[in-house]
């Protein structure tokens, strides 16, 4: 069976981090423009990460970090995710579930392992408002686990070894 020149690894890869990174930043847009925060101090507060406070008063350079970060976090996550992918074909298999667990494994390790020791500033309160902590969880899973899997099942060569 020949490949389909359609679908690549990189190509997987690449959608998932781009769909995955632009839904998990339009999101807290959102989510906190409608508590009065400008949509600025989002990619500043990602930056805030490595530079702690002074990203808030940083201006662009400081938003071009943070977006320039957050899609390199999402490039890791979907890299992570493909290649596991090809080796284990439950997550191809099952593309749904496999998306919506995904994303819950990266909310904990982001949450409970990588911004605690990141310079994040404010710090990451350890009890948010139920619809902050409801909020960041379904991001993960919906808008970043999910679109990952996703793409790796509509954009990754099948790993499949053909019976013919």
């Amino acid at each position: 069976m020949p490949s389909d020149p359609n679908r690549s690894v990189p190509k997987a890869i690449l959608v998932g981090a781009m769909v995955a990174a632009l839904l998990d930043m339009v999101d807290p847009i959102i989510f906190y423009g409608l508590r009065g925060i400008p949509p600025r101090q989002i990619p500043q507060s990602i930056a805030s990460g490595i530079l702690g406070r002074a990203a808030y008063s940083d201006g662009i350079p400081s938003v071009l970090l943070g977006l320039a970060a957050h899609l390199f976090i999402a490039l890791v996550w979907a890299t992570l995710f493909v290649l596991a992918a090809r080796a284990v074909p439950f997550l191809a298999d099952h593309a749904i579930a496999a998306g919506l667990l995904y994303g819950a494994f990266i909310y904990a390790v982001m949450y409970y392992l990588v911004l605690p020791h990141t310079n994040l500033y404010p710090r990451n309160n350890p009890n948010p408002a139920p619809a902050v902590l409801l909020n960041s969880i379904a991001a993960m899973v919906f808008l970043v686990g999910l679109p990952i899997s996703l793409a790796n099942r509509r954009f990754a060569p099948s790993s499949r070894v053909s019976s013919n």
